[in-house]
């Protein structure tokens, strides 16, 4: 068998790359998706006997007249 090396130091160790910040974390939201976050929390207070199906048909009916929909007032 060949000999165990000798563990390094800290000194002789290769130093550890930092993780960069850019590029990592979670997409920025739509304002679409803004507004269905909002707008199902919304309703499901509002209504909380309706089934999910229902409620999100509901948000994305109140989306098309929406004032956050940048084409709503194109329309």
């Amino acid at each position: 068998m060949p000999p165990r090396a000798e563990p390094k130091t800290a000194a002789e160790k290769p130093a550890k790359k930092a993780k960069s910040s850019a590029g990592g974390g979670r997409k920025k939201l739509s304002a679409f998706n803004k507004f269905m976050q909002a707008e199902m929390a919304r309703l499901k207070e509002s209504e909380p006997d309706i089934p999910h199906q229902e409620r999100f048909k509901l948000a994305t009916a109140n989306w098309k007249t929406a004032k956050e929909n940048p084409r709503a007032a194109a329309a």
